[in-house]
């Protein structure tokens, strides 16, 4: 029996370049796969379906495949529609208009049937850049059908939530985005946003690709089974989640004008970056629900505005590649006679689910209420309670004190008149605009630290 000598010198040359080919071959296959592996880990829905390469018929295209996936616009589900018990939306196209905060060169989408008591079927969805704000008609050319695992239509559990396969489409930061769904059967009730200060459109019949915007002539104040829009970015490398309640969801700033305080504080940011100052390139997504406690969630199954120890998970731990978390969370825990202690531990809980999946969070002290008619003095000494806490250090990463930016300095019960909605709980857009610059930009710098 020969032996071969070392280095394969037994084998012929021919045998060596077809060995060298398989071997080039198998390298390139490995790459591939890890490639689309790695395409399909960020997201938050753990469907599968978070790869960027999936085509399939009508406009639909993959997306550029370099950037980092954020969230460039997000609404927490909160409760069931009234009215669409039996029947929910269908033979409606729903037409929602949402704000990005980052722009990129793909996007996809997430749709929520937390609330509905039937599968959800979307036969036709799509995406397109609004020809102007707060218009139905999509840009010309930007008009993209969307898949699900390669299907253009896609069935949502009773509870569940789909996340779609990317697209590609130039998305400016800055912009009115439009989403549009169709169902054709009855898959009621309704998952919804209900103070979504956007007006968006409804449609009878399936206009899902309709770029004119002319079949859609009512108008609607919430968003329906849309709950989150992420762009593939080379803007943004990182999101930051706005986390409250009916403040952070902006419940008294001018509809369809995108002034709630995530909203200038995106805008800031963006400016900051633009001039070339240090600080990160992140987008922000607002995940405030109005009334929003801590501890406590409203009646049904699954509840009704989630407490923010039952939603965190989902909106903020799931959203992608979140660095920081901004909360503004616990005065409606203290209106409705929750003591300091328990909101503190509510809050301390959320900042170690945070610091589990590496996330910094900064918190905001709670603001004035004087004046508003669950005002009581008992109230606001758990209110300042609850912010000598926070100031002290020992539950945020960072503190931004609100309540110093706004309040009166003659009577720090209540809001500065120029700050004051009228209702004496919620800012005015002035307000919100303050809020925004309250926040430091170097807190958003820097590790998560050991413990507090």
């Amino acid at each position: 029996m020969t032996k071969r000598r070392a280095g394969g010198g037994g084998v012929p040359p021919t045998k060596q370049r077809a060995l060298l080919a398989a071997i080039i071959t198998l390298i390139l296959v490995l790459s591939a796969c890890i490639y689309v592996g790695a395409s399909a880990g960020d997201g938050g829905v753990d469907d599968g379906r978070n790869s960027a390469g999936s085509r399939s018929g009508g406009n639909s295209a993959a997306p550029a495949s370099a950037g980092t996936w954020v969230g460039t616009w997000a609404a927490a589900p909160v409760r069931a529609e009234v009215g669409t018990e039996e029947t929910g939306m269908a033979g409606r196209s729903v037409r929602n208009i949402v704000h990005t905060s980052a722009g990129g060169a793909g996007a996809r989408i997430t749709l929520s049937n937390l609330y509905g008591q039937a599968p959800l079927s979307v036969t036709h969805a799509s995406i397109a850049v609004a020809a102007t704000s707060n218009s139905s008609a999509a840009a010309a050319g930007t008009m993209r059908r969307l898949t699900f695992g390669g299907a253009t239509s896609v069935t949502v559990p009773a509870g569940q939530q789909t996340l779609s396969d990317a697209v590609r489409l130039q998305v400016p930061a800055g912009a009115d985005l439009l989403v549009t769904t169709y169902s054709p059967t009855a898959s009621g009730p309704a998952t919804y946003h209900p103070y979504a200060r956007q007006i968006s459109y409804l449609a009878d019949g399936d206009h899902a690709e309709d770029a004119t915007g002319t079949p859609y002539r009512e108008r609607t104040a919430i968003w329906r089974y849309l709950t989150a829009v992420d762009v593939l970015s080379h803007q943004a490398n990182g999101t930051v989640v706005a986390f409250g309640d009916s403040i952070t969801d902006g419940s008294t700033s001018t509809e369809s004008a995108n002034r709630r305080w995530p909203d200038a504080f995106s805008q800031r940011l963006h400016a900051a970056v633009a001039a070339g100052q240090d600080v990160p390139r992140y987008s922000v997504v607002n995940e405030g629900i109005s009334g929003n406690q801590i501890l406590a969630s409203l009646a049904g199954r699954p509840a009704e505005n989630q407490s923010g120890l039952v939603r965190f998970g989902r909106d903020v731990l799931g959203r992608p590649n979140v660095k920081v978390v901004v909360i503004d969370l616990g005065v409606n825990d203290v209106l409705h006679g929750a003591g300091a202690d328990r909101v503190l531990t509510g809050l301390r809980t959320l900042v170690r689910q945070a610091h589990a999946r590496g996330i910094k969070v900064i918190g905001a002290t709670l603001m004035p209420f004087g004046g508003h008619p669950r005002y009581s003095a008992g109230r606001n000494a758990v209110r300042q309670q609850v912010n000598a806490a926070i100031r002290s250090g020992t539950v945020y990463d960072a503190v931004v004190d609100f309540d110093k930016a706004l309040r009166d300095p003659y009577d720090p019960r209540r809001f500065a008149s120029e700050y004051d909605s009228g209702d004496h709980l919620h800012p005015s857009d002035r307000g919100y605009r303050k809020m925004a610059a309250t926040i430091d930009l170097a807190d958003l710098k820097g590790a998560v630290p050991a413990q507090l």
